[in-house]
């Protein structure tokens, strides 16, 4: 199975990147907006049926793919 893992960082942790992309897209002319977070999509293949797929995805993302002190993840079987 297609496994979707979004990383992004937490709502209270300063992104300088997503800050730096912002202040580029206003420069650009598109001053309406007002945010941009930067973060990361992993796709994997997973075997398995759908429970046990989805548990894998999340233990993987917990223990590899984010960092629980500053990140948050989703994680969505497709």
């Amino acid at each position: 199975m297609k496994v979707k893992i979004e990383v992004f960082l937490r709502g209270d942790v300063f992104d300088p990147q997503g800050k730096a992309i912002l202040n580029a897209v206003h420069h650009l002319g598109y001053e309406k907006t007002t945010s941009v977070q930067v973060g990361k999509v992993f796709l994997l293949d997973i075997e398995g049926d759908r429970s046990t797929v989805e548990k894998q995805a999340k233990e993987i993302a917990d223990k590899l793919l984010a960092n629980p002190v500053i990140e948050n993840f989703t994680v969505t079987v497709l």
